[in-house]
């Protein structure tokens, strides 16, 4: 039997910290597992809390440091550089555009057939083997050509599908460049990776398109600043590093929570293998518990939480999908390992409030709070005791 994994991030997290940690987890489960493919589920766009109206409801948030911005664009590469698939799948969240009967072949069905039969051209081709990526883009092309993604993706398009096609030569540009940094390749610089992008693009005919609506809002939006603790002078900067990525996404989720449910689903619908584990940080984990709740989630027959509220949320009445005394439906996952540290005053204990599913492990991360709260991925215990769960 072939298992994956699916990695859940918590509250707050951001492109740059989530990139890092998905690459502490994918190592350490390849340490425990050769072989075993980790699927990560970045959702701190999609589904994470934002300022709608630039920080207009905080007093003095420009004056005091708000709304200072990264480059968006190196943020969002960073994901895909590690899951070429991301914005194909959001684009597949969207309901499926309408499509007029007995007007020929759907939109969708044109699009679906025309980029999983995609053939680069020899322009194409030419400027991929100049830099030694000829290989890396045959096996992004039948990557992402044939992936999942592309398919739920395609389901959404309109008319023209350029966000679609955009989003496509994206997952393939980016594909090709990982598959290249993986067998030892010197990175390409970010002039040269774009100027591969727009051969590519021309020849999807999307040169010059790019992301709107809600994808553009995912996808572009400005990559947030590190936790920084700051006086009230610097309460703009203060709201951006901690209130609205922590607390902001603590709220959004409770008042909202069907966008993050939801793109964990479509993950987890991804993923390959016929069993999946699923590992769920602090807030990731009350989402999951939400959503495994609500559904029967095929294939997924493990669930790991790390740090995560969900015991506290449900015996304070706050869980979604679940109120006291009601226990988990038969379909929930029967084998949940959930690891704590008391020194993580975010961290809760599961088995005393959901003794028919639910396993404790106690860790040390040896830092104070709220350092103990990330702290997890580097302490070797856990991995130990992820070890022991998988079997």
């Amino acid at each position: 039997m072939q298992r994956s994994v699916v990695f859940v991030h918590g509250t707050g997290v951001r492109e740059e910290s989530y990139g890092e940690t998905l690459e502490t987890v994918r190592s350490a489960l390849a340490g425990l597992r050769p072989g075993m493919r980790t699927r990560g589920c970045f959702w701190g766009r999609e589904a994470g809390a934002g300022l709608a109206v630039d920080g207009a409801s905080i007093p003095g948030y420009t004056a005091s440091g708000g709304g200072r911005e990264e480059d968006a664009d190196v943020a969002v590469w960073g994901v895909l550089y590690r899951d070429p698939g991301y914005e194909l799948r959001l684009l597949g969240l969207r309901p499926a555009f309408p499509s007029a009967m007995g007007r020929g072949q759907s939109p969708a069905l044109k699009l679906l057939e025309e980029l999983s039969a995609y053939t680069p051209s020899p322009r194409v081709r030419d400027a991929f083997a100049e830099h030694g990526l000829g290989d890396a883009l045959d096996r992004a092309v039948r990557a992402v050509a044939g992936s999942p993604e592309l398919r739920d993706a395609a389901a959404t398009a309109d008319e023209g599908g350029y966000e679609h096609r955009h989003a496509f030569a994206r997952a393939v540009v980016a594909a090709a460049l990982a598959d290249a940094a993986d067998r030892g390749a010197d990175s390409l610089d970010g002039l040269r990776r774009d100027a591969l992008l727009t051969v590519l693009g021309s020849d999807l005919h999307t040169q010059g398109r790019s992301l709107a609506g809600s994808v553009a809002k995912a996808a572009a939006t400005p990559a947030l600043r590190a936790l920084t603790w700051q006086a009230r002078r610097r309460r703009g900067r203060y709201s951006d590093d901690l209130l609205v990525p922590a607390v902001g996404d603590i709220l959004r989720y409770q008042a909202r929570g069907h966008t993050l449910r939801r793109l964990i689903k479509r993950t987890v619908e991804h993923a390959p293998g016929d069993a999946v584990t699923v590992i769920a940080h602090s807030l990731g984990g009350v989402a999951c518990v939400d959503l495994m709740v609500a559904e029967e989630i095929e294939r997924v027959d493990q669930l790991i939480t790390v740090g995560s509220q969900a015991p506290f949320f449900y015996e304070a009445g706050a869980l979604v999908s679940l109120e006291h005394p009601q226990q988990p439906p038969a379909h929930f996952p029967r084998r949940w390992l959930n690891l704590y540290d008391r020194r993580d005053l975010l961290s809760f204990r599961a088995a005393a409030v959901f003794p028919a599913v639910a396993t404790d492990h106690e860790v040390d991360n040896r830092q104070p709070f709220p350092f103990a709260h990330s702290a997890y991925w580097s302490n070797r215990e856990v991995w130990d005791a992820v070890g022991t769960w998988l079997g």
